[in-house]
């Protein structure tokens, strides 16, 4: 929508091509963060002195400089001028709700007050007002390519739509096991355990489409995964500071309220690619939903799986194991033998003297591991949030064949593309931004190639 508008804007006759039955996509669905430095919403709050260049150095260091240095200092440069157009146009990001969204000091992440909902409705009414040609459940069967290589539009139910450019902006492909299979390995691997959080329709159409015409695939194995207990397929939003994180040597290796930007990354490393929750039997009988979340729970809108009633529930599953001693937890969870004692003595005196010394997460949100029986649940990298390997593109969003060149008349933007977000998501709100950022620059440069080839 984002590239529809801003091609219409420029003055392009635009067709805006959706398999769905309406617009919006996985950002419809999404919790409606968008990631920026430098804004009005910042400054409000009092930030004053953010910049593109900080979020640039930040972007750079946590993805150790594997991404594609021309395009996150695009998405850095372009991020708080395209949050300001999505609020003329009506979305409503309020000050309140800015927070650091990554593993940064510095609030980035700017919460739409209606979640990712707001912003597709207010985009949509947007693209209904201007003189752009919508055609929802519809999937393109194949991009028109004439003799020297030029895209010249694409086949849609067995009609063919001609245009002078042509931009992918067709998501990823987290509901295609196939390609999670060939692409993204570490989500494949979890199985009947790995769900997608996003749109059914990213099936990878712009993968398929873009290779057909020569495009380079970049960003293997990348992408967002989300942790989860497998209790049931729902995505949780809250993760109680009182759970403790071990892996199979008995350790502690993060403070467990850490952001989800680093977090599956982190277990994924631990040998066997999980860790263990540890509780004991008073956390369990006094698990209850935060008060953030209470009346949202209690009216049916969110799931949560760390309270009591839910926790007794799994018991009975068996994916909350059991025990009566730390040693006999370690035999059944396959954890280092004489290891949890260790741990916990030294978590415990920990609580007493009011500092995690190891990992400093807050105090208020500690408790003790010492009354039994005491409890264990697998933590696992398995819900698939976003995919990371797409078509390769330039800073001017064109997408490149395997020996760098410009395929003329294609475009890609968002999910599509495959060297814009890194081995590490920087932040709540990047993939958005990813979007808007990208999906604006396509919109005006590919009506720049059709005004050249017209």
């Amino acid at each position: 929508m984002a590239a529809a508008l801003h091609a219409a804007n420029e003055g392009a006759s635009v067709a805006l091509i959706e398999a769905d039955d309406k617009l919006g996509g996985s950002t419809a669905l999404s919790g409606g963060v968008y990631y920026a430095a430098g804004t009005s919403v910042q400054r409000e709050r009092g930030i004053d002195d953010d910049t593109p260049d900080a979020m640039f150095e930040y972007y750079m260091t946590l993805n150790q400089y594997r991404v594609e240095a021309s395009l996150a200092r695009k998405l850095c440069d372009h991020a708080a001028e395209k949050l300001e157009w999505l609020k003329t146009l009506g979305v409503n990001f309020p000050a309140e709700s800015l927070y650091s969204s990554g593993v940064e000091s510095i609030p980035r992440g700017h919460a739409a007050h209606g979640r990712g909902a707001e912003i597709a409705e207010v985009l949509d009414r947007e693209v209904s007002k201007n003189n752009i040609d919508v055609v929802l459940g519809s999937r393109l069967e194949e991009l028109v390519i004439d003799p020297d290589g030029r895209v010249t539009g694409v086949r849609v139910g067995g009609d063919v739509i001609t245009s002078h450019a042509v931009i992918l902006a067709t998501g990823g492909f987290g509901a295609n096991p196939y390609y999670l299979n060939q692409y993204y390995p570490d989500a494949a691997e979890q199985h009947d355990k790995a769900w997608y959080i996003g749109s059914p329709h990213c099936q990878g159409d712009g993968l398929q489409l873009g290779q057909e015409a020569g495009a380079d695939i970049v960003g293997y194995n990348r992408g967002i995964l989300l942790t989860t207990p497998d209790f049931k397929k729902e995505l949780e939003v809250f993760v109680p500071g009182w759970l403790t994180y071990v892996n199979r040597e008995g350790r502690r290796f993060i403070n467990e309220m850490a952001e989800y930007a680093v977090m599956s990354g982190v277990i994924k490393a631990q040998t066997g690619g999980s860790c263990f929750a540890i509780f004991d039997e008073e956390a369990r009988r006094t698990a209850k939903p935060n008060k953030q979340y209470e009346d949202a729970f209690a009216a049916g809108i969110i799931s949560l799986n760390w309270i009591a009633d839910e926790i007794d529930a799994q018991i009975k599953t068996g994916k909350v194991i059991q025990a009566d001693t730390l040693e006999g937890l370690e035999t059944k969870c396959g954890i280092r033998p004489g290891s949890l004692t260790a741990t916990y003595d030294k978590y415990n005196r920990d609580i007493k003297s009011g500092e995690d010394s190891m990992f400093f997460k807050d105090h208020n949100e500690m408790k003790p591991v010492e009354t039994a029986p005491f409890y264990a649940v697998e933590i696992l990298p398995a819900i698939i949030c976003l995919t990371s390997t797409g078509l390769r593109i330039n800073s001017q969003t064109q997408v490149l064949d395997e020996r760098g060149q410009p395929i003329r008349g294609l475009y890609a933007a968002g999910e599509t593309t495959g060297n814009v977000l890194g081995e590490r998501y920087i932040g709540g709100g990047n993939s958005i931004t990813n979007a808007i950022v990208f999906g604006a620059i396509a919109g005006v440069e590919a009506t720049k190639e059709a005004r050249r080839n017209s």
